[in-house]
Parts: C-alpha cells; sequence; structure tokens
C-alpha cells in the first residue's frame, strides 16, 4: 500500500501524503458505513427478542462508536499531515493528547448510553411480569451512576491534559462559598430533592397533596429541582423541592383502604323498631363481601337528632380504587335504605313539631278576660267624669270668691263717712234716694 502511494507521488501534481490522508479518511467513512449497517441490522434483531437488555447495549454504542471512528479516522489522517506544515494543531505531542481524549469522551458517553438503555430495560422488564416497580428509586440510582461516569470522565480528561486537581479544588472552594451564596435557594431545592430521593415520601404516579399549602395531584416527574404535579383539573404544578422538607405532606395513593363513615337518621316515630333495625344493618354490614371486617367496624344507634334517630355505620372498604370505592360506598347504602324500608320505617327528613295545647288554653283566659277589662275601663272613666266635673264647680266656686273679695273692697265697712260722691251705677249707690232729693 505505502509502494503504491510512492508510485502516486507527483501524479497529477498531488503530493503523496495528500493521497494518505485522503485514503485514510476514506477508510474512515466506508468503515463507519460499514459499522452503521451492522448496527442497524443488529437493532432490528434485538426488537425481535424477548427481552430488552440488548437493545440496551445496542443503544449504547449506536453513536459513541461512531464517533469514536471518525475521531481516529481524522487523528491519522492529521499525524499524516504533521511532518509536512507547521501548523501546531498537527504537533505529535497534541494530536496524541487529542486520541486520548476521542478515547475517553467515546468510552463515557457510551457508558452513559448504557445507563440509561439498562434504566428502561429494567422499567419494562418489571412491567411485561406485572411487577411492581419503584420509578423514582430507579430513577435516582440511573442519575447517580451517570454522574459517577461523567465525574471519571472528567477526572480522566484533566489527568491527560496534566491540569492538577488539587489547585481547581482550592479555587473551587473561594468560589464555592459566592456560588452558594448567591444560588442559595437553587442548592436549597437540590438537597430538597435528595431528600425526597433518600426519604421517598412519594414516588412517580402518587397522589399527594398537603393541607399545609394548595397543593394536590398526581406526581408525574421528580426533577432535581422541581417536580411536576398534575392537578385534578389537568393543570401542572411545578412545586420546588425545598417545599417538600417544610410542608406536611399526605399520600393518600399508601392507604392500605378506604373508609365509609355514615350518620342514617329514622323518623321519631318508628323508635319502637330501633333494634331490629340496627340489628338487621350490623349483621349486613359484616357480612358484605366488599368490606373488611378485620378493619374497625361499627353500627349503632348513635344518638337523638333534632329531628331524626341516628344510626352511625363506620367501616372500611377492601379496595382503594376511588371509582370502585364509589361503587361499593353507593351499594352499602342503598343496602341500608332498603333494611329501613322493609321493616316499615322511615328515614327521616328534617322536621318540627309545635305543641298548641297550651295555645288555646291561652287564647280561652284571654276571650275571658277582655269583658272584665272593659268595664273597669268604663268605671274609670265615669269617676274621671264625676272628677272633672267636681273641679269645674270649684273652680267657679273659687272665682266667685274673687270677685265678692274685689267688690267688697272699695265699700267701706267701718264707721267712718265716705266722702266719695256717688255715681249712678255704683255699687252701694241708692238711687231711690238720690232721684227723691233732685226732685
Amino acid at each position: 500500500m505505502q509502494e503504491l502511494i510512492d508510485n502516486l507521488d507527483g501524479l497529477a501534481g498531488i503530493p503523496a501524503w495528500v493521497i494518505k490522508a485522503f485514503a485514510i479518511i476514506l477508510a474512515a467513512l466506508l468503515l463507519e458505513l460499514v459499522y452503521r449497517i451492522f448496527v442497524n441490522h443488529l437493532e432490528r434483531l434485538s426488537e425481535k427478542s424477548g427481552h430488552m437488555w440488548d437493545d440496551a447495549v445496542v443503544y449504547a454504542g449506536k453513536r459513541p462508536i461512531s464517533l469514536l471512528i471518525w475521531w481516529q479516522g481524522l487523528i491519522m489522517a492529521a499525524r499524516v499531515m504533521a511532518p509536512k506544515t507547521d501548523v501546531v494543531t498537527f504537533d505529535t505531542a497534541v494530536l496524541g493528547i487529542a486520541q486520548q481524549l476521542g478515547l475517553v469522551v467515546a468510552a463515557t458517553w457510551f457508558f452513559y448510553r448504557l445507563t440509561s438503555g439498562f434504566e428502561k430495560a429494567f422499567v419494562e422488564e418489571r412491567r411485561k411480569r406485572d411487577e411492581h416497580v419503584d420509578l423514582t428509586t430507579v430513577t435516582v440510582l440511573g442519575r447517580i451512576v451517570r454522574i459517577a461516569f461523567v465525574l471519571t470522565g472528567l477526572l480522566t480528561g484533566l489527568s491527560i491534559l496534566e491540569i492538577p486537581i488539587s489547585g481547581l479544588l482550592a479555587a473551587g472552594g473561594v468560589g464555592g462559598i459566592a456560588v452558594g451564596l448567591a444560588a442559595r435557594d437553587l442548592l436549597a431545592n437540590f438537597f430538597g430533592g435528595f431528600t425526597v430521593f433518600m426519604d421517598r415520601p412519594f414516588s412517580v404516579g402518587d397522589w399527594v397533596r398537603s393541607p399545609d399549602r394548595e397543593i394536590e395531584g398526581t406526581v408525574e416527574h421528580i426533577d432535581w429541582r422541581v417536580t411536576r404535579i398534575r392537578k385534578f383539573d389537568k393543570r401542572p404544578m411545578y412545586v420546588p423541592n425545598a417545599t417538600f422538607t417544610t410542608v406536611t405532606l399526605e399520600n393518600p395513593s399508601r392507604m392500605t383502604h378506604r373508609r365509609i363513615a355514615e350518620h342514617i337518621g329514622v323518623r321519631y316515630d318508628d323508635f319502637g323498631l330501633m333494634r331490629k333495625v340496627v340489628g338487621d344493618i350490623r349483621q349486613y354490614i359484616m357480612n358484605h363481601e366488599a368490606l373488611d371486617t378485620t378493619q374497625t367496624t361499627m353500627v349503632h344507634f348513635d344518638r337523638f337528632g333534632a329531628s331524626s334517630l341516628d344510626i352511625m355505620i363506620y367501616c372500611f372498604t377492601k379496595t382503594v380504587v376511588w371509582t370502585e370505592y364509589h361503587e361499593v360506598r353507593e351499594d352499602v347504602l342503598l343496602g341500608v335504605g332498603e333494611i329501613i324500608e322493609s321493616h316499615g320505617a322511615e328515614i327521616a327528613f328534617p322536621t318540627r313539631t309545635l305543641k298548641i295545647d297550651m295555645a288555646e288554653q291561652l287564647a280561652d283566659e284571654v276571650h275571658e278576660a277582655i269583658p272584665a277589662t272593659s268595664g273597669a275601663r268604663g268605671g274609670a272613666e265615669a269617676d274621671s267624669d264625676e272628677a272633672d266635673s267636681k273641679k269645674s264647680s270649684s273652680g267657679t266656686r273659687k272665682r266667685s270668691k274673687r270677685k265678692g273679695k274685689k267688690s267688697s273692697s272699695s265699700v267701706k265697712t267701718d264707721d267712718k263717712t265716705d266722702t266719695r260722691e256717688p255715681k249712678g251705677g255704683d255699687v252701694g249707690g241708692d238711687s231711690g234716694d238720690g232721684g227723691e232729693g233732685n226732685a
């Protein structure tokens, strides 16, 4: 091959080293093409197999190996051109470092994709066998392994570049303080996510709710910073992971049973039937196939209500599925209603009873008291009129006395002689005597 290239040297004015570099790149191209055909064939075969592990291996090596073929072909071509050019990039030492870095990058990428493929294959295999799989745990483990591969590749690359790691750690310690203060919330969310992954209060697919915050829905995705929760109205909610370290969280998806707690009222008129009714309802509840009687189960006459005799029913269903629970609850309530009806009793509704016996007696007493009150009122009016007439006559006498005193005060009743000249009309004047003297 080398002799053929040397014989072609100078042909058409093209140097031999150029032809050699071109041949290497062409060989890399053909090798990558052959590899792509081969890996596509493997991919089709793996899809026909009954398990997912081979799919993960093919998925992991498809792109990284293609990158490696191209990278090594370019490096070999650059080595051919290095003695013929003064470009620093084509220096032998630089090309050796680039070749090693290419191997590290391809290997890191391969193991990163292999981890993702194994994670997906594990979940699919468990679901095929109808086995429970904790997606949160699988996701966390997959992320930890991928981070480990990336850090290993990064440290290997730094060692190839002969960069001291101790200096970076020292610089990172000083800068880490500033970054930590600036990204305090981000770090809080990160460690909150780590806490969620370690404690696992919920997993993907769980129904969660918080009585402290308006958080309720189905967990769709758990990330290092936020958790995506799909609310029941189908709107997504993005909750920072730091929130879960400070709030109370409920996980109804992990309940073992669902509870039925009801009070059913019977009329007061059916009090005589209560023992039989309660006994039959208790027997019906204890024999219901959808109820778990190993849990707390109670059927009792509970209280005298405002308008009903209340029967308490307290039991647990075997199912925890929301739709199935409502079907069981409906069947229990209908059965209880049929038992009450079969005894001739009725379910009570709010009523109010008014006692009117005393009201009629009070009305009769009022009617009897009305005439006596009228007579007393007439006598009082007569007495008042009489008092007014007496008062009027007394006032008249008093005015007459005052006038008499005024008139008699102008007449001298003592022995002295009245020197005034008599005038006509004056009280005390004698008109007959006066007339006779004038005549």
